[in-house]
């Protein structure tokens, strides 16, 4: 077995590689003087189990074809099985056509891995469940929750309520409910456009109560600020907040500094410069993957890292 890195996040690559015991495989990747990528993997494959680390978080296009370029390499040099590892599935959100002559960008973006040549796909946390149904090739999916779970045990958070800021998100926060033995609630928002979200009413009792804000992804902050600002108007004692993949720019960045939540608990699913001004607790999913990459190579179930207690995330 061997593990190789892109550029776009080898801490978490090396975290992964550390779990598992072994040593990052060698690679050069860099840039042609004309903004082409050029790749050489350093180290003999042929016949290896090979699993190829790449987040698509921004800059996006880049990191994919980075990521297609390192597969296409490995296939040639005669490696026995590629599996992409994707902490982050980039165009997640275009999983559908939900307007008139828009593209199914997640299914694309399916097609070419396949077409790079990879043999087997390793994600956390999709956007949508059905991206699974998009391969013609295994997929396993885990999700950041156990590691989540783990953390917020240490709060001793009281009276707690697990709140959806969006309808999508209900499946998720029903899960971390039932584990953390708390109640639910739902926030029913309007999207405005593909920065502006409009909170308009919480289903729920919020009261006095600590809230829990869940969703998988954060870009613009927008759906979990304006949420956070109802169940403050609502009553809320103290408002945290658990995104497993926070790719926050300068808006979501300024929205959080503004904001009432008390504290954002994510994972290094995609890197992100050191933020200040915003309580920003990172946990690590690279045991996670490290034992699910164990568990592929040994062709054993991953299917009880994301089973815990009061039952399964999915």
């Amino acid at each position: 077995m061997k593990i190789f890195s892109g550029s776009s996040n080898q801490p978490l690559a090396k975290a992964i590689t550390s779990s598992i015991g072994i040593e990052l495989g060698k690679s050069t990747i860099k840039p042609f003087p004309n903004g082409e990528t050029f790749v050489k993997i350093e180290e003999n494959v042929r016949g290896e189990d090979v699993f190829v680390v790449q987040s698509t978080s921004p800059p996006t296009n880049h990191h994919l074809m980075e990521m297609f370029i390192m597969i296409d390499a490995l296939r040639r040099a005669s490696a026995a099985r590629i599996t992409a590892v994707l902490p982050f599935y980039g165009y997640a959100r275009q999983d559908r056509k939900d307007q008139p002559r828009v593209p199914i960008t997640a299914k694309l973006v399916a097609n070419l891995l396949v077409a790079a040549g990879v043999n087997r796909i390793l994600a956390m946390d999709l956007h949508a469940q059905q991206i699974q149904g998009f391969f013609d090739i295994p997929v396993d999916h885990l999700y950041a929750a156990p590691v989540m779970y783990e953390y917020l045990k240490t709060k001793r958070l009281r009276n707690l309520v697990v709140v959806s800021p969006d309808v999508g998100g209900l499946k998720m926060a029903y899960a971390y409910s039932q584990v953390l033995e708390a109640s639910l609630a739902i926030v029913a928002k309007r999207r405005k456009n593909a920065s502006e979200v409009e909170s308009m009413a919480v289903i729920g009792e919020i009261r006095g109560r600590d809230a829990l804000l869940v969703d998988d992804l954060t870009e613009t902050a927008g759906t979990l600020v304006n949420a956070a600002e109802l169940l403050k108007q609502k009553g809320a004692r103290k408002i945290l907040a658990c995104v497993s993949h926070a790719i926050l720019g300068r808006v979501g960045i300024e929205r959080l500094r503004k904001s009432p939540i008390d504290e954002l608990v994510t994972t290094d699913t995609v890197l992100r410069p050191v933020i200040s001004g915003v309580n920003i607790v990172t946990l690590s999913v690279a045991g996670l993957l490290g034992e699910a990459i164990k568990r592929i190579h040994s062709n054993s179930s991953v299917t009880s890292l994301f089973e815990f207690r009061g039952g399964r995330t999915s």
